[in-house]
């Protein structure tokens, strides 16, 4: 076992704060005074055979081993060694690889709380070592920004990435550290963190995180450390009163989203995935302060991605000019950019708001994201990777296993990895359940009463949650079911006996007593449902889209029988048919619908031609076939929409 083989570890990481490494999970909540509950550990939650085992089976087997690969060949590793020889040779890659190899290492750290593999620690801890040679006395590590660049340090901070790759650092190590016992690659953040901490302030040198990040690094290690300089560092990055200083223009500040005070912010706008980053972090130091202008401006923020600039599919970012947010309704299909850490930044962001709030309407967003926006990312057979999510395409290639900014695929490895560690949170009163899989918890309460929960379920394909719960010894404490908004009508009972009806979009409290062998069977409707946009969304305006429980679907050409450009729905009146194919795509759930195909295509069609011409088209029926957003451009280059025309356009 891992622990046993790095015992000797453990007093090591005593010494950083924590009662006990093995209790902290993704973010580690167990002393935050703003915090409804605390994720509880990926090793807790095991996960059997179902929609992500698959998934996860190939982050471990393909994705992780053969990045690690590309990483390797294309210098990134090779950056660090000629830092530390100093030998002058050119920097391999954009200025900010550090981070990407950093991004590989924690989805390598968190994929050992599940599958122990000695060779994987092995090769982290000789990269650890790797990454030690290159740091300097003071602190410093970076590859880019070394040798013939050191006198540049921090003069760029606008582009720099210099406290973004080390904000990933310090993730990669807080991960290792809670997966092994192991702070060796931590104290390396650490000693970066304090290097900043002594020379960097509102009285000293000023600093900027021109890519958002540390700022939830930091807040996390203080959290595992209990070093307040740390949270107090977040907060001065957050606080942005290093404009002037750093005299930054008005078009930077839109597009880092940082650079003037969080709090001051009343819109989402630029660069997506700073948004997200920063978000999460001022969620994160919200958590511990309980600073009310934070809450604040959480909300507004939070209000308006929602209603007025995210993707069905939990997507952010409508622009490719500067992959950033468009106006207020400015969703383009198509154009969509939706980059992968976008949605992974979503994903992060709703889960700090829920163990914060503990309010479902956060899990709906971070479940929509997670099965959609980011689930997408990554092909079936984990090899290659989007950069960009679009909701509609003629069939341009979309997957490709390397790109020379390499963020979204070791972003989207580390999710699948720590994925385990969003599933049940405990609180003083009980345990919480927010995602639904086969899956086995063996945890315990925060009275220290061990508790085991077995789910048997086909979700997202079947709505219907069977729960065993096993408490060492009877005892009574709340078990939250989450009840997503979209299931109207779901029922639970406790041992065949109905509880209350639950109400969709909150968490259904079951207190008791509860002993070992309790049932609990939850029923979540998984109705077929057309959905409309807001008017205001130009893009979507007569346009329906279809949902299945937590999954977007669409059209995609191979399913179709005529060009998916000419299709449309014949009406709605009629029910959707469910087919179940377990021999396309590693088995999915087929929706079919009446629809039509224009004759002659659209391709044959004029440009421009009178009303009266128009309205005269014809259209042919046909079956209308849609499979899982996440699961499209698995079968080469293909057209596909999301968002299907209602009638004659």
């Amino acid at each position: 076992m891992i622990r046993t083989a790095i015992l000797l570890l453990v007093l090591a990481g005593a010494a950083l704060g924590a009662e006990n490494w093995r209790d902290e999970g993704v973010i580690y909540l167990a002393h935050t005074p703003n915090a409804a509950m605390n994720p509880v550990p990926v090793h807790a939650v095991e996960i059997g055979h179902g929609f992500w085992y698959g998934r996860r089976e190939a982050n471990v087997e393909r994705s992780i081993p053969t990045m690690f690969t590309l990483l390797d060949e294309h210098g990134i590793v090779e950056n660090f060694r000629n830092t530390a020889a100093h030998n002058g040779k050119p920097h391999n890659g954009p200025l900010y690889t550090d981070s990407d190899l950093y991004k590989w290492m924690e989805a390598a750290a968190w994929s050992l709380q599940s599958h122990d593999d000695p060779a994987l620690r092995k090769q982290l801890d000789s990269l650890t070592a790797t990454i030690a040679s290159a740091q300097e006395p003071s602190g410093y590590v970076n590859t880019y920004w070394s040798g013939a660049r050191a006198s540049e340090r921090f003069t760029q901070m606008y582009r720099s990435h210099e406290l973004y790759c080390l904000g990933h650092l310090l993730q990669a190590g807080i991960a290792y550290y809670r997966s092994t016992g192991n702070t060796a690659l931590l104290d390396i953040g650490r000693k970066f963190a304090d290097y900043l901490v002594a020379d960097f302030g509102p009285t000293k040198r000023p600093l900027l995180t021109g890519h958002p990040e540390l700022e939830m690094a930091l807040v996390e290690l203080y959290r595992t450390t209990g070093e307040k300089k740390y949270l107090g560092l977040a907060g001065y990055l957050l606080s942005g009163v290093e404009t002037e200083r750093l005299q930054l223009k008005p078009s930077q500040i839109t597009y880092l989203f940082s650079g003037v005070p969080f709090t001051s912010r009343t819109a989402l706008v630029g660069h997506a995935v700073r948004a997200m980053y920063a978000s999460s972090g001022a969620t994160d130091y919200y958590s511990e302060t309980g600073d009310a202008a934070y809450r604040k401006t959480l909300d507004t923020l939070w209000a308006d991605l929602t209603m007025r600039k995210m993707y069905i599919t939990g997507g952010v970012g409508a622009r490719a000019e500067g992959e950033s947010f468009g106006a207020a309704y400015e969703l383009p299909n198509d154009q969509a950019y939706g980059e992968s850490c976008a949605a992974i930044g979503n994903m992060m962001w709703n889960f700090r708001l829920l163990q914060v709030t503990g309010e479902e309407k956060y899990a709906d967003v971070m479940e929509r994201a997670l099965y959609n926006g980011v689930n997408s990312g990554m092909s079936l057979d984990g090899t290659l990777y989007c950069y960009r999510n679009p909701l509609a395409s003629t069939g341009e290639k979309i997957r490709n296993p390397w790109y020379e900014t390499t963020c979204c695929p070791p972003n989207l490895e580390r999710v699948l990895a720590s994925l385990p560690g969003y599933f049940y949170s405990t609180s003083k009163d009980g345990i919480w359940v927010h995602l639904y899989h086969n899956s086995k918890l063996d945890w315990h309460l925060e009275d220290g009463t061990g508790l085991k929960i077995e789910q048997q379920t086909e979700y997202p394909w079947k709505g219907d949650v069977t729960l065993e719960v096993t408490p060492e010894k009877a005892e009574r404490f709340t078990l939250r079911l989450r009840i997503p908004e979209w299931a109207k009508n779901a029922s639970v009972e406790v041992n065949g006996a109905k509880e209350a009806a639950p109400r969709a979009g909150s968490y259904a409290a079951i207190t008791r007593s509860w002993k070992a062998g309790d049932r609990v069977t939850l029923d979540l409707p998984m109705e077929t449902r057309a959905l409309a946009a807001n008017p205001r969304v130009e893009s979507d305006y007569a346009k329906v889209a279809v949902a299945r429980g937590p999954l977007i679907y669409c059209l995609e050409a191979p399913d179709q029988s005529a060009p998916v450009g000419d299709l449309e729905f014949a009406g709605l009146s009629e029910p959707f048919e469910k087919l179940d194919r377990p021999d396309l795509l590693q088995g999915v759930v087929v929706l079919e619908h009446k629809g039509a195909a224009y004759e002659p295509t659209l391709a044959e069609t004029p440009l421009y031609l009178p009303w009266a011409d128009a309205e005269r088209r014809t259209a042919r029926p046909v079956e209308l076939n849609f499979i899982p957003y996440y699961a499209w451009a698995n079968r080469g280059t293909n057209a596909m929409e999301v968002w299907v025309p209602l009638g004659l356009r």
